[in-house]
């Protein structure tokens, strides 16, 4: 199973995905990890909803970034507000034909590609209480130990890998 079929496989694309959807993340990520962050697609946050890429940086900050294909995608998500009290700095990331007026001001925006990407506008900062830190802290080390497991055996991801310990 190659890392594409294991991403369909994990839930982390779901077809409802454009292709330029499917690459800001990757730019993006490039940018985040550049600047010593580390990055997961398609979070579930504790309150159910999913962000589309989170970061957590260097000193611990958290970041969340949304991705918006088109101006009708954006128009029609109505939950972004909810992610603010997730994270330290709330971001949107789009491609170049969107256009960038659209994002709120009380936003971040980066501007992304397959390739890279571009901030545009930081982020205000407001900073995450140490218990909602340390909760997302938690199930973000959790998320990315259990994805990379799930690359080093996918039979996991299919429901066929049993206990040999009667768990």
């Amino acid at each position: 199973m190659n890392i594409f079929e294991q991403s369909i496989a994990a839930g982390l694309i779901d077809g409802r995905q454009s292709e330029a959807a499917l690459m800001a993340p990757r730019g993006v990520s490039r940018l985040l990890r550049r600047s010593g962050a580390a990055c997961v697609m398609e979070f579930t946050l504790p309150t159910g909803r999913r962000a589309d890429l989170i970061a957590m940086g260097a000193k611990g900050e958290i970041w969340i970034v949304e991705v918006k294909s088109s101006v009708a995608d954006f128009r029609s998500d109505s939950k972004w507000p909810d992610y603010q009290t997730w994270c330290d700095r709330l971001f949107f990331t789009t491609h170049p034909e969107v256009p960038a007026d659209i994002f709120p001001q009380e936003t971040g925006l980066i501007m992304s590609d397959r390739f890279g990407a571009d901030v545009l506008r930081q982020a205000p900062e407001h900073p995450l209480p140490a218990s909602r830190r340390k909760v997302l802290t938690l199930k973000l080390a959790q998320c990315a130990a259990n994805r990379l497991h799930d690359l080093m055996d996918p039979a996991m991801i299919r429901g066929e890998a049993s206990s040999g310990f009667g768990l």
